[in-house]
C-alpha cells in the first residue's frame, strides 16, 4: 500500500509500537483521510515526536463511557501516516492522517512522555484489502447511501462517487457517516471490506427505520 511517500507492503514495514491518539466518535480506515486540529499540549508534543520519527500515529476510540483524561481504550484502532501538516501561527497544528491498516492494542509502554504509547499487532491483511474489491455489493451500498441522503435532504457529488473504487467508497462512507461511537467501532472491527459494507447498510436501515423509511433501502 502506498501512503504519501511511503510504501507499506509487509509486516517489517510497520512499527512494533505506536503513539496513540484517543479520539471518540472518529473513524480512520485504510486509505481514508482524517483531518485533525491539534491544540492540547500533550498531543502537540505527540505529533512533534511522530513528525520527527516515522510519521505514524494510532487513532483509537476510548472505551464507551470512559473518562476523558486517561481512559481505557477500545482494543482495535487504525494506524495512520501524517501526510500533510501545517502550523497555524496560534499554537495549533492542522494535520491530515491517511489510514494504513488497523491494529490491535497490546500492552502499554510506560514512560515520561505526556502521551501514550502501545505495542500493537497490525492487521496485515489490510495491506492487501484492494484484493477484496469485487466482494462488495456496490449497488446495495449506493442504494443505502442514496436513501440516507434523501431522508436527510442531503446532496452528494455523484460523479466522484461513481469514480471511486469499492474500497475507497466503503471506507469513505463509513468515515463520513454521522454514526455514534459504537457504530463507528463496529465498522472499524468488521473483518473485511464486504462485511464492512454490509454493516454500513445495516446501520443505515436502522437509522432509516427511525424515519419510517426502509422501503428505499430494500428495493
Amino acid at each position: 500500500m502506498q501512503v504519501g511517500n511511503a510504501r507499506y507492503l509487509k509486516p517489517s514495514d510497520l512499527p512494533e509500537s505506536v503513539v496513540v491518539f484517543p479520539l471518540s466518535g472518529a473513524l480512520l480506515l485504510p486509505t481514508g483521510q482524517l483531518p485533525l486540529n491539534i491544540f492540547e499540549p500533550r498531543y502537540l508534543s505527540m505529533f512533534d515526536a511522530a513528525i520527527a520519527g516515522n510519521r505514524l500515529v494510532g487513532v483509537v476510540q476510548p472505551a464507551l463511557g470512559e473518562p476523558a483524561e486517561t481512559p481505557h481504550l477500545s482494543h482495535v484502532g487504525c494506524l495512520g501516516r501524517i501526510t500533510s501538516f501545517a502550523e497555524t501561527g496560534d499554537g495549533r497544528y492542522i494535520v491530515s492522517l491517511t489510514g494504513i491498516c488497523r491494529f490491535r492494542l497490546m500492552d502499554e509502554i510506560t514512560g515520561h512522555q505526556p502521551y501514550r504509547t502501545f505495542r500493537i499487532t497490525p492487521f496485515i491483511s489490510d495491506l492487501k484489502s484492494r484484493d477484496e474489491e469485487d466482494t462488495v455489493d456496490r449497488s446495495a451500498l449506493l442504494s443505502a447511501f442514496r436513501a440516507y441522503l434523501d431522508a436527510n435532504k442531503l446532496e452528494a457529488d455523484w460523479e466522484s462517487v461513481e469514480r471511486a473504487s469499492n474500497m475507497t467508497l466503503v471506507n469513505s462512507l463509513a468515515m463520513m457517516a454521522p454514526f455514534d461511537p459504537a457504530e463507528k467501532q463496529a465498522l472499524l472491527e468488521a473483518p473485511d471490506l464486504k462485511t464492512r459494507a454490509e454493516t454500513f447498510i445495516a446501520i443505515i436501515e436502522i437509522v432509516l427505520a427511525r424515519f419510517g423509511d426502509t422501503d428505499s433501502v430494500m428495493q
